[in-house]
């Protein structure tokens, strides 16, 4: 919760500033006059940019389950399955958190870990993960699960994707109606916002929207290596982690669903590396030994 409260009350903060920053530059009286209040459309973009992002992260768990199609051990039907309910136990008691709810999903080498909060939360690893990997490198990749969930990392990347898109909205909107200001200044007739806002406001959104996913992709390749660091840390050496990287490096990691994408094990990078949600996984492994 105080994770929570931080982040809200630096969104309320950069929204007033932007507010006073507006008001001072005489923007407020220019959009009031224009049939926009600026107040409205802060709350307006606040309520949409973090009313999806809060609804999307108290769902994470039943959309994980059923886009994946993870079972959740409840009893463990085999060894492996006892063996996964108890290293993950052990490891979230180490981390200082809930015991998360375990599952297995069909599909290649992947994992992710998701839930609205710390102590109410979901580890899942893939039947080609557990096929293609040794013990101690399925234990680090928990590890690095459990180290994601410490971290209350599914709930900053929410808040920080609430902020972003509290920002494109906002400014969309603002620059949608300076353009159509701008277009019908000689229409005296015209009341409202034409089509001109309109078309402006789909351009913006799409364009400031590019870049904020390049913030929030840069924000998650961040937590990625934090999250190695809390691997290490719970396991209490490097080197299963960086053998997990490096088996992960040398086969053909299954993709997730969009919407879990980010939140997997590992990711592709290439020529649309800002846009990734991991780094390299040369970077990662020299990010550990430099440890």
């Amino acid at each position: 919760m105080k994770r929570i409260f931080l982040f809200l009350a630096t969104n309320m903060a950069i929204m007033l500033v932007l507010s006073l920053s507006a008001s001072l530059l005489g923007v407020n009286r220019f959009l009031t006059s224009n049939g926009l209040n600026l107040g409205m459309l802060l709350a307006f973009a606040a309520l949409m940019g973090f009313g999806g992002s809060f609804i999307s992260l108290l769902i994470s768990k039943p959309i994980a389950k059923w886009s994946t199609g993870a079972r959740v051990i409840t009893q463990p039907s085999n060894s492996t399955e006892q063996w996964l309910l108890n290293t993950v136990a052990a490891q979230a008691q180490k981390a200082g958190i809930g015991m998360p709810e375990v599952a297995i999903y069909e599909g290649e080498p992947n994992a992710f870990a998701t839930g609205a909060t710390k102590n109410s939360s979901l580890v899942a690893v893939s039947t080609g993960l557990l096929q293609s990997m040794n013990q101690d490198e399925v234990e680090a990749v928990l590890a690095h699960e459990v180290a994601h969930i410490a971290n209350g990392d599914m709930v900053t990347l929410t808040l920080i994707q609430g902020v972003v898109n509290t920002f494109v909205i906002f400014l969309a909107r603002i620059v949608g109606y300076f353009v159509d200001s701008m277009l019908r200044k000689n229409d005296e007739e015209s009341s409202g916002p034409g089509i001109g806002y309109m078309v402006t406001v789909i351009v913006c959104e799409i364009v400031f929207g590019i870049l904020a996913s390049i913030i929030v992709a840069w924000f998650s390749r961040q937590r990625e290596f934090r999250a190695d660091r809390g691997a290490a840390t719970i396991m209490g050496r490097e080197q299963p982690m960086i053998a997990a990287l490096r088996r992960l490096g040398g086969i053909a990691e299954g993709e997730l669903p969009k919407n879990m994408s980010a939140f997997g094990i590992s990711g592709k990078g290439g020529a649309m590396a800002l846009f990734s949600s991991h780094p390299p996984i040369e970077e990662r492994i020299a990010a550990l030994q430099s440890r």
